[in-house]
Parts: C-alpha cells; sequence; structure tokens
C-alpha cells in the first residue's frame, strides 16, 4: 500500500494535509528573496516543480523572481519570452548573465520540448516559458521532467489562459499595485490557497513604483534641473 501511495505522490495524483506535506518539503524551498512573500508561502518557492503564474506582461513578474534567480549556480532557460532579454539591465541588477539561456522555438510545441529537455538536462536550476493553455498530461510531463532534473518551471501565462485546475507545485496570481505587485496564493501544494496581498517592491526598485513618479512630478522645477545638470 506505501508503494501505492508513493507512485500516486510521485504523479500528483494525491495530495497530503498541510502538516505533513510541509514537514517533508521543508527542505525543498528556496527564498524568493521578499520576506513577505516567503511568510505567505511558508517559506519561498519550491526549488523542484512547476510554479504558474498568472500575470500580464510588464507588470514586475521578472523582478519578483530576479532575486531567487541570482542565487542560483546553474543555467537559468529563458523559453519564448515575449521580447528579447535586456543584457546590460539584467547586470545592474546583479544578474550573472553567463548563467542565461535565451530560446526562441518556431512554435508552442517546440516550446514544450525544449522546456521539457532543460528540465531534466540537470544543467538548469530554473527554467521560465512563456505560453498559452495548457493541458494536465502537458504539465504532468514537465512536472517529470522538473522532477528529474531536480529543476524548477515557471510558467508565465495570461490570466484568460489559466482556465481550470493543473497539477502544478504553485499557482500565484499577479497585478499590479501602485508600490509593486498584488499577489494571490491560488494553490499550493500541501497548503490552502489564500486571499491576495500586497507585496512591496519600492526597497529594491523605487524608480518602477507610482510612488517615485508622483514624487518626480511634485519635484520643483529648480531641483529637477539641478538633478538634470540643466
Amino acid at each position: 500500500m506505501s508503494n501505492l501511495i508513493e507512485l500516486l505522490q510521485r504523479q500528483d495524483l494525491v495530495w497530503q494535509g498541510t502538516g505533513l506535506a510541509e514537514r517533508q518539503q521543508q527542505g525543498a524551498l528556496t527564498a524568493t528573496g521578499f520576506a513577505e512573500l516567503d511568510k505567505h508561502l511558508q517559506g519561498g518557492f519550491p526549488a523542484v516543480g512547476v510554479i504558474d503564474l498568472h500575470t500580464d506582461l510588464g507588470i514586475g513578474e521578472l523582478r519578483l523572481l530576479l532575486p531567487s534567480l541570482m542565487r542560483q549556480s546553474g543555467l537559468t532557460a529563458v523559453i519564448s519570452p515575449p521580447a528579447r532579454l535586456n543584457a546590460d539591465a539584467l547586470q545592474r541588477t546583479g544578474m550573472d548573465t553567463s548563467k542565461l539561456l535565451e530560446i526562441t522555438p518556431g512554435c508552442p510545441q517546440e516550446a514544450l520540448w525544449a522546456a521539457e529537455q532543460c528540465l531534466k538536462s540537470g544543467a538548469c536550476n530554473s527554467v521560465l516559458l512563456w505560453h498559452g493553455a495548457l493541458q494536465v498530461h502537458q504539465v504532468k510531463r514537465l512536472q517529470l521532467a522538473a522532477q528529474t532534473g531536480e529543476a524548477c518551471l515557471y510558467l508565465l501565462r495570461h490570466a484568460h489562459h489559466a482556465q481550470g485546475t493543473l497539477p502544478v507545485s504553485l499557482s500565484l496570481g499577479l497585478s499590479p499595485h501602485a508600490r509593486g505587485l498584488n499577489v494571490t496564493v491560488k494553490k499550493r501544494k500541501g497548503g490552502w490557497a489564500q486571499a491576495q496581498f500586497a507585496l512591496d517592491l519600492s526597497s529594491r526598485w523605487p524608480e518602477l513604483t507610482e510612488h517615485f513618479h508622483t514624487q518626480s512630478k511634485e519635484m520643483p522645477q529648480a531641483a529637477r534641473q539641478y538633478r538634470t545638470g540643466r
């Protein structure tokens, strides 16, 4: 019986109660770099598995992942990004761009294949994949590949593609906030969904928040001229 239960667990067909699952996963979490987010996730992102992010483009979704990605020793594969990566901007954040592998497949099917190969290769700690709607069997293949290579897949999808429940380790909903992001924990393996909370990113990237731009507009003309050297 125990062997059967273990087999079903590996296939994500059995979900455990919060206490037992959290005890088993304590060593399989990686800090996000944001204390408030770590608190809501009971320790951080899963180190292995699939994390489903429901987000619009350009609202700070990559900034949310950068602190965790920068601490990794292996490669980060970036597959089908909506725009080319800006290496200069990433280097200014402290990211080692020599550990980034950008892949631009010709179609969604090739993107899924590339993600699966990167996940199970053992060379990539993380894979970022921009994709649309997915089937349960496709996500299960990606979960298995992640377990094989001990890697994590960050699946970035628009909210209108996020219909139905997929067998993922973690599902987060992201939306803009004046000081960062609104985050909703929609699903967490071994835990419960949680209500929306605000994640303050202004301490790391104040120039990207509404508060910073409001202050800039209110700055006296003389001060603006001094700062710009005019």
